[in-house]
C-alpha cells in the first residue's frame, strides 16, 4: 500500500467555518485516521499549510492540530511546486481575485461557496479552471446532511410519485448583539463587506433544488432588513444595511414549484433548523439536518375544517421515520474525501465543479435583481 501526498494551501481556516468544518473535522479528522483510502488500496494524505495574516492564531491552531507548516506569505505559498491544490474559506469578496491568482500558478481548487460576488466574476473563473485544465471543486455541503441524504433515497424510490412542490425553512434568530453576544459575525450584516443572507443562502438553495428535486428555471425573491442596527464585535453600533431574510419562490423544471424562507430573524419552532417538505401524488417527505419523515397516500388523514372545536387530529402522528441504515460521516469531510478520490484518479468525473459554484451566484444575483425590480428573473443556462 503506498501513500499519495498531497500539498494542500488551506486559506481562511481561522474562521468559524474554515477552522470547525473544513480544518478540525475534515482535514485533521482524515489524517487522524491514516488518509483517505483509494479503491487500490493506496491512500492520499493531505499534507497542510495554514495560510493567514496572524501568524501566532495560525501557529496556536497548528499546535493544537498536529498540523507542520503556518505561512502569512500566500504568494511564497502558491509558488511552491509541493503544494498542489489551494483551498479557500476566507472572504467571499476576495474569493475570485484568489482563485485567479491560485489558477494562475497551476494549483488545483477547491472552495467556499459563493465562488465570487458576482455572476462575471464566478463565470470567468471557472473559464480560466478550464482553460488551464485543473481540477476544482466547491463545497455543496448540504447535500451531503444525513436528513438528505434520507431524503434522496425517497425521491429515489419513486414513493413519492410525481413531486409538485417543496417548502423550505430555514433561519433561527441571530440576536443584535445588546442583550446576548450575536452568534454571526457583523460583516454577515454590512453589505459593502458582501453581506446578506441573499448571496449567502441562494447559493445553497440552487444546489439543494438542483440536485434533489429539478434545475431551477426563474426565481422571484423579496428581500428585508429585519433589524437595522446591531452590535460588533468590539461592541460598538454599526448600522446593518444588508438583507437579513428572504422569501424566494423557484419554478423548477418538469413544473415543480419550490418556495424557501431563510431567515436570522426567526425563532425555531420546527423540527430543525433547516427543513423541507417535499409534497407528491403518491406521497410526502419532510427532511432537517439529520433526520427524514413519509407519509403516503393511504396513510394521510382526511381533516375537516372547523374552526369552532379543537383540532381533533394529531398531524405528527400520521408520519414514519426513515431509519437510519448506514453511517452518515460529516459532510464536509465527505465531501473533502470525494474530492480527494477525484484529485487522485480514483474517480473520472466530479460534478460540483466551479461551474456548479457558478450557478449558485447566479441564483443569488438573480434573487437580488428580482428584489431590486420586483419581479420574477428567467436564469439562463451557464456554459464555460
Amino acid at each position: 500500500m503506498a501513500e499519495r501526498r498531497i500539498g494542500l494551501i488551506m486559506n481562511g481556516v481561522t474562521g468559524r467555518m474554515g477552522m470547525n468544518q473544513h480544518l478540525i473535522r475534515s482535514i485533521a479528522a482524515i489524517r487522524a485516521e491514516g488518509g483517505v483510502k483509494l479503491a487500490n488500496g493506496d491512500r492520499v494524505m493531505p499534507d497542510p499549510v495554514l495560510v493567514g495574516r496572524n501568524r501566532e492564531k495560525l501557529e496556536a491552531l497548528a499546535k493544537a492540530h498536529g498540523i507542520a507548516r503556518v505561512s502569512t506569505d500566500l504568494d511564497a505559498c502558491l509558488a511552491d511546486p509541493k503544494d498542489e491544490l489551494f483551498f479557500d474559506a476566507a472572504t467571499t469578496q476576495m474569493r475570485a481575485a484568489l482563485l485567479r491568482k491560485a489558477i494562475a500558478a497551476g494549483k488545483h481548487i477547491y472552495c467556499e461557496k459563493p465562488t465570487a460576488d458576482s455572476l462575471e466574476d464566478a463565470m470567468d473563473v471557472a473559464r480560466l479552471a478550464k482553460r488551464a485544465g485543473i481540477k476544482a471543486g466547491v463545497v455543496q455541503d448540504k447535500l451531503f446532511l444525513p436528513g438528505l441524504r434520507k431524503l434522496k433515497m425517497v425521491i429515489d424510490s419513486g414513493f413519492l410519485g410525481r413531486i409538485c412542490s417543496v417548502k423550505g425553512e430555514f433561519g433561527y434568530w441571530v440576536f443584535e448583539g445588546d442583550l446576548q453576544p450575536a452568534q454571526r459575525p457583523s460583516w454577515n450584516y454590512k453589505k459593502a463587506e458582501g453581506g446578506g443572507i441573499i448571496l449567502d443562502m441562494l447559493c445553497h438553495w440552487r444546489y439543494v433544488l438542483d440536485n434533489l428535486f429539478g434545475e431551477v428555471e426563474a426565481v422571484s425573491c423579496l428581500g428585508a432588513i429585519q433589524i437595522p442596527e446591531r452590535i460588533d464585535e468590539a461592541g460598538k453600533r454599526y448600522k446593518a444595511d444588508a438583507d437579513d431574510a428572504a422569501y424566494a419562490t423557484f419554478q423548477l423544471a418538469g413544473g415543480i414549484v419550490a418556495h424557501i424562507n431563510s431567515s436570522w430573524v426567526t425563532r425555531v419552532r420546527r423540527d430543525d433548523l433547516v427543513t423541507f417538505q417535499v409534497d407528491g401524488t403518491h406521497g410526502s417527505a419532510i427532511a432537517g439536518l439529520q433526520k427524514c419523515w413519509t407519509q403516503s397516500r393511504v396513510n394521510t388523514p382526511k381533516p375537516v375544517w372547523n374552526p369552532d372545536i379543537p383540532q381533533p387530529i394529531d398531524f405528527y402522528e400520521g408520519w414514519q421515520e426513515v431509519p437510519s441504515t448506514q453511517d452518515y460521516p460529516n459532510g464536509f469531510r465527505a465531501q473533502w474525501e470525494l474530492f480527494f478520490r477525484y484529485l487522485a484518479g480514483d474517480v473520472a468525473t466530479y460534478p460540483w465543479d466551479l461551474l456548479a459554484g457558478a450557478k449558485g451566484v447566479q441564483l443569488a444575483e438573480a434573487g437580488l435583481q428580482s428584489w431590486a425590480e420586483r419581479r420574477w428573473i428567467d436564469l439562463p443556462k451557464l456554459e464555460v
